[in-house]
């Protein structure tokens, strides 16, 4: 043992660097390992060198559970960073739960959900989604009083929606004023569904708004439809709430102008230390020779970086990279945000406090902030919108 504590940490990274996830995911990957260059560069944690092991579970939900417990066992990591979608998430939980390990989830996701085992570094709809809605049915945000629901067929995009009708019915809007619709995970041919958005819009009853909760290749697959049928954010706007400016590449986004997501930060921030994340991942993307965008940071990345400070700060605290040693020290802690907060950790819960932004897609494939939260928000894990 004494041995062990001598050697290196390592911390498990378990992002998709293949199959339908790998744009993003690998993303990710490559903040971490940025990241924990830094730590090391300032003397590592408990004075020990962390190192970063990657595994490519390829954007197949039972590989992540497998890998997961793979690093856990196998590779000894003291901490899983990963997982983009939450179905990955899910088939992880029972993992880390049954090894007593920690996971640091990095995306804004359905909530209903509260483990000691997963430290969620994002928000849940009650600091994300709902602000988002509750603007585009402002005067400011357009009016919105019909909405069209179109996401991927599995628990994130289906629980958001729930919740969303729940949140609907409180503010007065019929069910029939509401349409949800779900294409398989991968899906690319949305003709027919922006057809089905056209028709759905030009109906009676106020402007429609679409509420876009498909994930991976399908977002630039909808966008791209969406650009060929001539759908415009003056006429139908879209608020895609896991669209990130790497969905964006490749698309000519002047027809896109006036779309909408809403995340805890967009890189046109400006704050000091999102001119200094931006300028390291910069370096660092030159440096290494990576594939990446060099002027391009999503917000899962920045919870990611927050996520791996956060870690190193709290095993420091604890003065232990045990997982309960460092769960029990995380209560309370804080860590700097990008965005321009001071993100805190609930004492009760293990959300992260973060602010919250909304973004409108401009002409340089990225997003112009539209609305920003002045101080931090509560995360709710479970929204009473949802009945049981």
């Amino acid at each position: 043992m004494a041995a062990e504590e001598k050697g290196p940490i390592k911390l498990g990274l378990l992002f998709s660097q293949s199959g339908a996830m790998a744009n993003n995911e690998s993303l990710l990957k490559d903040i971490s390992l940025m990241t924990i260059d830094q730590i090391n560069a300032k003397g590592g944690v408990l004075g020990r060198e962390v190192q970063g092991v990657v595994v490519d579970p390829g954007s197949d939900w039972p590989m992540y559970a497998q890998m997961g417990k793979q690093l856990i066992q196998s590779d000894k990591v003291s901490a899983l960073f990963g997982c983009w979608t939450s179905v990955s998430r899910k088939t992880v939980l029972p993992v880390v739960e049954a090894q007593d390990s920690l996971l640091f989830y990095p995306l804004h996701f359905e909530g209903e959900e509260q483990s000691k085992n997963v430290v969620y570094l994002n928000s849940p709809p009650s600091s994300s989604v709902l602000p988002a809605v509750e603007y585009l049915m402002s005067a400011q945000g357009g009016g919105a009083k019909r909405f069209f629901m179109i996401g991927s067929d599995y628990v994130w995009p289906r629980t958001i929606n729930k919740m969303l009708k729940g949140y609907l019915k409180t503010k007065g809007i019929p069910d029939s004023a509401l349409r949800e619709q779900y294409v398989p995970f991968g899906h690319s041919n949305f003709q027919t569904i922006i057809r089905e958005i056209k028709a759905f819009a030009a109906q009676p009853g106020g402007q429609a708004i679409v509420v876009m909760t498909v994930v991976g290749d399908s977002v630039p697959a909808m966008f791209k439809e969406a650009i060929n049928q001539g759908v415009k954010a003056t006429d139908i706007p879209i608020l895609g709430l896991d669209v990130v400016d790497s969905d964006l590449e490749g698309l000519d986004t002047t027809p896109l102008v006036g779309h909408l997501s809403c995340w805890c930060y967009f890189q046109n921030v400006d704050t000091p230390l999102n001119k200094q994340l931006k300028a390291e991942w910069r370096q660092y993307v030159e440096a290494k020779k990576l594939k990446h965008r060099p002027d391009m940071v999503i917000d899962p990345m920045v919870s990611t970086y927050m996520g791996l400070n956060l870690w190193a700060a709290a095993a420091t605290k604890a003065k232990s990279v045990a997982p309960a040693a460092v769960r029990k020290a995380l209560p309370g802690m804080t860590v700097a945000d990008p965005a321009g907060y001071i993100a805190k950790m609930d004492p009760s819960n293990q959300y992260l406090w973060r602010g919250n932004m909304i973004g409108s897609i401009n002409a340089k494939q990225g997003f112009d902030i539209l609305w920003k939260a002045k101080g931090l928000e509560k995360p709710i894990p479970f929204s009473p919108y949802i009945k049981a």
